[in-house]
């Protein structure tokens, strides 16, 4: 069903740490473009970070910016997405996304722009 597999989630306290990653058994992630977008309940589908292929341009909306890191480890064949100081405002299922074209992460990014998905991976920031 799925191209790619999230992994990494869980409950922590504010101001913790949690690393999620994105997988592929069959496909050299290193050749796309990879973006991560959350939902919470009741609210619309946002993108979170996004990383060019060959760890080109990075993007982060600008409520994660300088908490979240977004990183490439091609031995394992995985893009993670480090994220720290969390918030309960962080809370909501994580996806990530990959587009094989052409594509620089910078301004908007869109989920329609990404044509293969995981099933996500929940987080949950509470005290």
């Amino acid at each position: 069903q799925e191209q790619l597999v999230e992994s990494g989630g869980g409950s922590v306290q504010p101001g913790g740490s949690l690393r999620l990653s994105c997988a592929a058994a069959e496909t050299t992630l290193d050749y796309y473009a990879i973006g991560w977008f959350r939902q919470a309940p009741g609210k619309v589908r946002e993108a979170v970070a996004c990383i060019s292929s060959k760890s080109g341009t990075r993007a982060f909306t600008d409520s994660v910016r300088g908490r979240f890191t977004i990183s490439r480890d091609n031995a394992k064949n995985t893009v993670d997405l480090q994220m720290n100081d969390l918030k309960p405002e962080d809370t909501g299922v994580y996806y990530c996304a990959a587009t094989r074209g052409y594509y620089v992460c910078s301004g908007d990014v869109r989920e329609t722009d990404f044509g293969s998905w995981g099933q996500g991976t929940q987080v949950t920031v509470s005290s």
